[in-house]
């Protein structure tokens, strides 16, 4: 049911639309914990390590598919809230083209990179045949990641939170039961992980694509929709290529730090990975959240309703934090006990990592949050340099201050002090650009 979200009251309407958004990130985050959790208990810790290690460079790919789904979203809620329903249409054909050649580059560069990059980020022996495996399995369903995330966005950029919801939540329960039943009764390894992910994803895919389709063809138009247009291209790439950036950029930062981490050897790697499928799952939920606060802003934009933007954001906010409470209860307390979920018999220095982690990030949470706010609304009014000003800042300083940190203190702990610091100054960044772009918007409006 597709949602105009320019009226209401911005707080419900926020709530309403982004608790679905916020329940089916904890299903996407479900096919790679699945992933890492069937590895640890039924594999074994190189296994968890190996899918921790690919894992790093599959964000790469993500990266690309969410910045094509922001593209197509942001622009598709700007001319849903114009009510220019033509143009819509050819916006969403426009996207769909746009990704599919990027998906078919990617693929070919994963299926030529991959081993060398695995080399490249100090991949030790042990864990780089499966890690490789995984990989090359990932890069063919590439196509389902990408036209899936380019069903979602149009969803969202619709009003509709709700329908990906129920998509994810079939897929992803699924994927565990296949995870189990590839591995403990097949007895296929990481090979068994990898293609239950690949079948669970395809099917959600094929479903969605079918479903989106189908719900475009009853929004009425007046003349047929052009299947391509350069300008409407434009527009989307202003708002895809700084997301693709931005995603991508920190999936590249992310696996320098996690060849600083794999110099620590195989425990460290296997704390680590199940410790950042846990800080992952909330920090992709408040991105995601983010995602709904951008179309809700993009909508209103389109609307010209710019004071709704603003108390959008407070709502935002208000979200955001109350999330926090409980993960950082969760981690800080309880956290040795969720680990133990990824790992059956773990080593102390694999479960020290994983602890230490979690302690020195989550009481963070709340600062990170507040920035992942105030970005939603930047990408929703197109207001994107400052986006990627904020955004590089937070990059920038984390891999450098891993580097940094964990040579100073001989530690995996030095590494885990850069998060913090990155996402302070960034949150003070992104709240500035934030409140001086829509001060601009209201004055030349």
């Amino acid at each position: 049911m597709n949602k105009d979200l320019t009226i209401g009251k911005p707080e419900t309407v926020l709530w309403r639309f982004c608790l679905p958004l916020f329940g089916s990130i904890i299903f996407q985050q479900l096919y790679n914990i699945a992933d890492s959790l069937v590895a640890g208990k039924f594999i074994g810790e190189n296994a968890l390590a190996a899918v921790g290690n690919s894992y790093e460079i599959t964000l790469i790919f993500i990266a690309f598919a969410f910045g094509c789904n922001m593209g197509c979203s942001i622009i598709v809620s700007q001319l849903f809230g114009a009510k220019d329903y033509t143009k819509l249409k050819t916006a969403v054909s426009t996207a769909c083209i746009f990704s599919a050649v990027i998906c078919a580059l990617l693929m070919l560069a994963g299926i030529l990179g991959c081993s060398p990059l695995l080399h490249l980020i100090r991949t030790p022996e042990n864990v780089f045949a499966d890690s490789s495996l995984y990989l090359d399995i990932y890069v063919w369903g590439l196509p389902f990641v990408f036209f899936y995330n380019i069903a979602t966005g149009i969803f969202s950029a619709l009003g509709d939170s709700k329908t990906p919801f129920y998509f994810l939540a079939i897929s992803s329960t699924s994927n565990i039961a296949v995870d189990i039943l590839f591995v403990k009764s097949f007895h296929m390894g990481v090979a068994g992980v990898a293609w239950a992910t690949f079948l669970c994803q395809g099917i959600s895919c094929i479903l969605a694509v079918i479903t989106v389709w189908l719900r475009l063809k009853k929004i009425p138009v007046q003349e047929k929709a052009p299947l391509f247009d350069w300008s409407l291209l434009k527009k989307i790439v202003v708002v895809a290529i700084p997301s693709i950036l931005q995603q991508s950029f920190i999936s590249i930062g992310n696996i320098m730090i996690q060849s600083v981490i794999n110099g620590f050897g195989a425990p460290v790697m296997a704390g680590y990975s199940a410790a950042v499928k846990l800080n992952n799952l909330i920090i992709t939920s408040f991105t995601t959240i983010g995602n709904g606060i951008s179309n809700f802003a993009a909508q209103n934009l389109g609307a010209r309703q710019f004071g709704r933007i603003k108390e959008g954001f407070r709502a935002g906010l208000k979200m955001v934090w109350c999330l926090c409470i409980p993960f950082c209860i969760l981690y800080i307390f309880f956290g040795r006990y969720v680990l133990l979920l990824f790992m059956e018999q773990s080593s102390s220095a694999a479960m020290a990592t994983g602890q230490h982690f979690l302690w020195i990030l989550s009481p963070f949470y709340f600062v990170v949050s507040a920035k992942l706010t105030a970005d939603g609304i930047l990408r929703g009014i197109s207001a994107m340099r400052q986006f990627m000003a904020a955004t590089f800042t937070d990059l920038i300083l984390r891999v450098v201050l891993a580097f940094t940190l964990s040579g100073w203190t001989q530690t995996p702990i030095g590494i885990w002090c850069a998060w913090p610091i990155g996402w302070t100054i960034a949150m003070a960044l992104s709240v500035s650009f934030y409140r001086r772009s829509l001060t601009g918007i209201q004055t030349s409006a």
